[in-house]
């Protein structure tokens, strides 16, 4: 029966089955995480496959691991012939320490600056993957470690990660700090990040995916025009970014946004189509993709010795922010580090950066619905062309308030449809998600429990 499934599976993806395959696999701390690994690795070897088990490692380890076997860091993409754990962690954790050591070795000034973290690791594999980075940066920066207990997996993104701090916008708990310490959540399985602080007050305030797409590109951009290499550069973002942040994008940096549907396959996708590609989720899931042809530009720059100042400098920076990034998906280490590098080489602290712009008053509301297929929508989710007429009173809400929009998407599990709403205020936000909520369930099928007014 198993063969006969599997069989099904091959011919569907059209998997030329006599291809010798290697398949990596890795888990992480919970429980589960283990049977569903030895499952995997039974199935792949019931196939006639090469399973090669990494343990326990972050979901962008694996992908990195994998791109590293296909290249020339870790084989040559051949069955059987695959680096070690050993040698795999080592070439991770070099490329993202001695990157950074190299990027962190400009320092003029550092008045505003602290080289110090908060670490928030979801008491998730993230905390364990950066315990043994540390020791390969040495002194050039240092974490005070929260949240870090892998034993007890019922604490695992338990009142702390960064999916608990962005979507409950308030601190995880267990990170006790002085205020305007920067405290770094990540999520469990380490793809996600975001920024937050204390101030004096004692108010939170979140540094999101947003705002570090926006800060990441806005350095690029400055290293592209003082390398004065023929590189674009654009952002990706969904309909779920502020729509403030947008703004600045593409009116302050004036660099090109796409918006895409929700979801990282979309994001990843369309950066391929830059030179220089950014994208983050407001979850804190993001990276920054180079192109092929941006990559020789950038090596054979730094191998022209005629080219000096300022632009042999911007070169080299790229080349190691390249060497800093892990292309290959979100990779929550890798992108703190490079936030870390740009708020040094900066010299700006948390107040400088959440500065830049700021956001909009959002709000998010479920709507249940009979069938979430009643909900159909375009423009990278930002149109709804189904209940017809839908979208239509959408639009006449969104005009009663001051620099609003709202949109509605299907949920991808759940027969509920998901609202979002921004405007210039937070009650006004509120009333607008309210009331676009309502509409909703008016017209495509409410079950349930009316929403009411926030």
């Amino acid at each position: 029966f198993l063969q006969e499934e599997l069989s099904k599976v091959a011919m569907f993806a059209r998997i030329d089955v006599n291809r010798p395959a290697t398949v990596f696999i890795g888990r992480d701390t919970r429980p589960s995480s283990l049977r569903l690994c030895e499952a995997a690795i039974n199935g792949v070897s019931a196939y006639g496959g090469h399973p090669v088990n990494y343990g326990v490692l972050s979901t962008p380890m694996l992908h990195y691991f994998v791109y590293a076997h296909n290249s020339t860091i870790g084989g040559n993409g051949g069955s059987g012939n695959c680096a070690s754990e050993s040698q795999m962690r080592e070439a991770y954790y070099n490329k993202l320490a001695n990157s950074f050591k190299e990027l962190q070795k400009r320092k003029e000034r550092s008045d505003k600056y602290l080289p110090q973290i908060e670490f928030d690791g979801a008491n998730g594999v993230g905390a364990l993957v950066m315990k043994e980075l540390l020791p390969y940066l040495g002194d050039t920066i240092k974490i005070n470690f929260h949240n870090c207990d892998t034993s007890d997996t019922t604490k695992l993104n338990n009142l702390c990660g960064a999916d608990y701090v962005n979507s409950h916008k308030m601190p995880a708990e267990g990170v006790k700090c002085s205020p305007f310490s920067r405290i770094v959540s990540v999520d469990g399985d380490a793809d996600r990040v975001v920024y937050s602080y204390l101030d004096e007050e004692g108010n939170f305030n979140l540094l999101d995916g947003d705002r570090i797409a926006t800060l990441v590109a806005s350095y690029l951009m400055e290293l592209v025009k003082a390398s004065g290499l023929p590189l674009n550069l654009g952002i990706v973002q969904t309909a779920y970014a502020n729509g403030s942040s947008t703004n600045y994008i593409s009116e302050i940096l004036k660099v090109p946004v796409s918006c895409v549907p929700t979801g990282v396959k979309h994001l990843h996708r369309k950066a391929l189509e830059y030179d220089i590609g950014v994208y983050f989720e407001a979850n804190g899931h993001g990276t920054v993709v180079f192109s092929n042809n941006a990559r020789n530009l950038i090596i054979q720059a730094g191998n022209d010795q005629s080219l000096e100042g300022e632009k042999r400098q911007s070169v080299l920076r790229l080349s190691q922010v390249i060497e800093l990034i892990n292309s290959t998906v979100g990779d929550a280490i890798s992108d703190m580090l490079l936030v870390e590098v740009i708020l040094q080489d900066r010299n700006w602290g948390l107040i400088e950066w959440q500065s830049l712009y700021k956001d909009f008053a959002s709000r998010h509301l479920k709507v249940t619905v009979m069938d979430r297929s009643n909900i159909q929508t375009t423009d990278a989710e930002r149109k709804c062309v189904f209940p017809e007429g839908l979208q239509e009173e959408i639009d006449k809400i969104v005009q009663k308030f001051n620099k609003a929009r709202s949109f509605v998407r299907p949920s991808g599990t759940e027969d509920l449809v998901r609202v979002y709403s921004e405007a210039e205020t937070q009650e006004e936000a509120d009333k607008l998600a309210a009331e676009v909520g309502k509409i909703v369930y008016n017209m495509a099928g409410g079950v349930g429990p009316r929403p009411k007014n926030i």
